[in-house]
């Protein structure tokens, strides 16, 4: 019997959940696995995929926040740095220290900001204490280009070098919720939240409705999360008595391009864009990533498209710090995601606790818990923080918490490759072995991408569809559109062989051609995001 159908059948068994978690992304799991881990019985939904929205299109680090450390915000930066450190032992396969290069060009970089950053990511070391990775050193102009040999050394006087973590988001969210699944929790994908159930006026549950089976599943608990990042009004509007919004979106794009550009196993970071913000250049599964914006989003798509003026910003500011811009044309694939930034409004209100600046718990009246905000790194210190808010609510027992800080990931494995090289079986972590003896091991699809792999994503992954696998269990969408498209009836043709006659390769294949042309589009000169007739970089044939 596959997962999928126990857990339905766990899910129609009409059971009453300690906890019922609507959201698979990194919040959403982070708070199953850590509930699963004290002993309660959870069930969590996703609409979508595991990470199919936000947290799969993070810029790939564990970070204290260096434009937190500009703003004061030393609290904050602390507690991320002691969870960047938990999260690199947790999963030292996906996670992992990162060096960063900051290059200074000029006068004044000879003369002010080269002390200015040091004494500043100085700051940085000691706030994380134990935790620090390394420490910050002064480069001279000939060491930076030796970390980084295609940085560009017109007026290059100096650089900063610290360290920070790196992780690969849509892996480690599925090992989060295949640890959650190992603990007791039942998770599933493509199942979506309908309906809230109350009795008395309170929450007691959700209807939700499986994609596949179109069947309707009625799970009760007392204690239901909505964590659904920018889209947690729209669970919140499920209860009439809710009229406010807690978030407004703020869209970052990312642009990917040749390793070439880069080089060199260290990042780039430039500590000061024309608005005000960072820019990173990051080795990343063999490829750089560009990145990243940061525009107001009048609306939450589930797909958001980067506009033609961002694709110029990054390109733009990634040509002052690299020998070799890289140009429209260099682009193999642009992808957005949405942050859900919590509304200043929201955090006033006796029902309502701001947890941070940076993530928000509100309970409504009706007894509904709504998390958002937040960052990937500080994911599992959010999850404590919400269940006790959910205890303080008095919906739920008291339990320690703590246990997940040791907890080690599905998949943990001493560190056996980087996550700056090629995808490839290191991946897996502890998994690859079981990887490797399937059959189509040695048929490669695209580079670190193996029959063996689809069949692996499909049998313990809970990948459902092209996408599922192209894009989050390979990345193969989010580093090269195009070849992710070429590859997607081949990819449908082994899903079908191990999901069987109910899987329709035709419309999961078409369905991902569709999607992969939006990531492959390099919108033109003067579009926008809601500009459909940008025609960009077109697909192969």
């Amino acid at each position: 019997m596959s997962h999928r159908t126990q857990t339905l059948r766990r899910f129609e068994a009409g059971a009453q959940w300690d906890v019922v978690v609507i959201g698979g992304g990194a919040t959403g799991l982070g708070i199953a696995l850590d509930a699963a881990q004290r002993g309660f019985s959870v069930a969590l939904v996703e609409a979508r995929d595991f990470a199919a929205g936000t947290s799969s299109r993070a810029t790939k680090l564990l970070h204290g926040g260096v434009r937190y450390l500009a703003q004061g915000n030393l609290a904050l930066v602390r507690e991320a740095l002691r969870e960047r450190t938990v999260i690199m032992g947790n999963a030292p396969h996906l996670a992992q220290p990162l060096p960063f290069v900051l290059p200074l060009y000029g006068l004044r970089g000879a003369l002010f900001d080269r002390w200015f950053y040091r004494v500043g990511l100085g700051l940085y070391d000691r706030l994380a204490g134990e935790a620090a990775i390394h420490r910050t050193d002064t480069l001279d102009a000939a060491a930076a280009r030796s970390c980084i040999p295609a940085l560009k050394t017109e007026g290059l006087a100096a650089a900063v070098r610290y360290w920070d973590g790196q992780f690969e988001d849509a892996r480690l969210a599925l090992a989060l919720a295949r640890t959650a699944m190992s603990q007791g929790a039942a998770a599933l994908n493509h199942c979506r939240a309908v309906e809230l159930l109350r009795e008395g006026g309170r929450i007691a549950g959700i209807v939700a409705e499986d994609a596949e089976t179109s069947r309707r599943l009625r799970l009760q608990s007392r204690c239901v999360i909505n964590a659904t990042g920018v889209w947690v009004d729209a669970i919140r509007h499920l209860d009439a008595s809710n009229e406010t919004d807690l978030v407004v979106p703020s869209r970052g794009t990312h642009l990917v391009v040749d390793r070439s550009f880069l080089q060199g196993d260290h990042a780039v970071l430039l500590p000061r864009t024309a608005d005000g913000r960072v820019l990173f250049a990051i080795p990343w599964l063999g490829s750089v990533l560009l990145g990243t914006t940061d525009v107001a989003a009048s609306s939450a798509p589930q797909e958001p498209e980067a506009d033609s003026a961002e694709v110029d910003f990054v390109l733009r500011e990634a040509a002052s710090v690299l020998a070799r811009p890289p140009q429209r044309h260099d682009v193999r694939s642009v992808w957005s995601g949405l942050r859900p930034l919590v509304k200043p409004a929201a955090t006033s209100g006796a029902a309502t606790k701001s947890v941070s600046r940076e993530h928000l718990v509100h309970v409504d009246r009706s007894g509904l818990v709504s998390v958002t905000g937040g960052k990937w790194t500080t994911y599992r210190s959010m999850a404590e923080d919400v269940l006790q808010r959910c205890t303080d609510a008095g919906l739920l027992a008291s339990r320690p918490a703590g246990g997940t800080a040791a907890l080690r990931l599905h998949g943990w494995i001493e560190r056996s490759g980087s996550i700056t090289e090629a995808p490839g079986l290191h991946l897996y972590g502890a998994d690859a072995p079981r990887v490797a003896a399937l059959p189509g091991s040695k048929s490669e699809l695209a580079p670190g991408l193996t029959e063996a792999m689809v069949r692996f994503a499909a049998r313990e992954e809970h990948a459902r569809s092209v996408e599922d696998v192209l894009a989050r269990r390979s990345r193969l969408l989010f580093l090269d559109a195009s070849r992710a498209a070429s590859l997607a009836p081949r990819v449908a043709e082994i899903l079908e062989e191990e999901l069987g006659p109910a899987f329709d390769a035709q419309a999961s294949c078409r369905a991902f051609v569709e999607l992969a042309a939006r990531y492959a589009c390099v919108p033109r000169i003067g579009a926008t995001a809601s500009d459909p007739s940008s025609p960009g970089r077109a697909l192969p044939a």
